[in-house]
């Protein structure tokens, strides 16, 4: 009986541990009342700015809106800058003890001209010389006319004069030898530089 007692001790102790934890079994009530949710609110869209040249520069920061052009140079195109030409002319040659030009120089002259007339703000070195033959002193004397003389012709093609320095250098700046004809031809020249 003693089995018993303490079976029904056990079990009676676990009912009452059930009946003080778990007070009531009873349904609860369900609230009628509705759920209010927050307000959602939308994410803005982002802005797209209208990029009319297609260069990826929005037009609002492109200095040049309808030219494609780079970020580098405010949205606008970048141009190869300009090569100014050399004019280092070299075959205006002349006859000895002369400073006439011959004929075959003029549509050298020509070309230079048109060259010239792209740059009208450049300034010119016209730079006269002379082969070995005769004295220091003619030789200077020929040279400046051979510079004045190129100068008279490229005025006369349009070139304004305040642009060209006629100056002579005689004998002094040979680019040939002047042992030889055909070296003292190539030093009556002319040699146009610019300033």
């Amino acid at each position: 009986m003693k089995n018993f007692k303490s079976t029904f001790s056990t079990i009676s102790f676990a009912f009452l541990m059930a009946a003080v934890l778990f007070p009531s079994c009873k349904p609860k009530k369900i609230l009628s009342e509705p759920i209010v949710q927050a307000p959602v609110q939308e994410v803005p869209k982002p802005v797209v700015e209208t990029d009319s040249d297609g260069d990826g520069i929005p037009d609002s920061k492109d200095n040049c809106p309808n030219q494609a052009g780079t970020a580098t140079n405010g949205g606008c195109p970048v141009t190869p800058k300009a090569v100014d030409p050399t004019f280092n002319y070299k075959n205006i040659l002349f006859e000895f003890n002369s400073s006439v030009l011959k004929t075959a120089s003029y549509s050298v002259l020509d070309e230079i001209a048109r060259e010239m007339k792209k740059y009208p703000s450049m300034s010119f070195y016209l730079n006269g010389h002379s082969s070995a033959e005769g004295t220091d002193k003619r030789n200077i004397t020929l040279s400046i006319d051979r510079a004045t003389a190129v100068k008279t012709y490229l005025v006369s093609a349009g070139i304004s004069a305040s642009n060209l320095d006629a100056r002579g250098f005689g004998e002094s700046m040979p680019i040939a030898s002047n042992d030889t004809e055909s070296g003292r031809q190539l030093n009556r020249r002319v040699e146009i530089k610019k300033k």
